[in-house]
């Protein structure tokens, strides 16, 4: 799968010849390096990096309701069996 060719995007020989330019546009927006005209990495922000990681850890809306502790508390949720509401907007 060959990757469009963008302001955004290097190929290897370019990135290393001017590695500092990519960090400093990686900073601002993330940059794609590519081989062999195919999508090899992308450089992003350290910052960004971090947001992303922390944000994977603390796991999906899913895990949150598995690792509940009201979990087989034998709570139970009455629901409304009358439908959709209709609303004035």
């Amino acid at each position: 799968m060959a990757v469009e060719t963008h302001p955004d995007s290097w190929t290897v020989a370019q990135a290393k010849a001017r590695l500092s330019e990519v960090i400093e546009k990686a900073r601002r927006e993330p940059q794609a390096i590519t081989r062999h005209g195919k999508s090899a990495v992308v450089v992003v922000d350290a910052e960004l990096w971090e947001r992303v990681q922390r944000r994977q850890h603390r796991g999906s809306f899913a895990d949150f309701l598995l690792t509940s502790p009201l979990r087989g508390s034998g709570l139970e949720v009455d629901r409304l069996k009358d439908g959709v509401r209709e609303i004035d907007l």
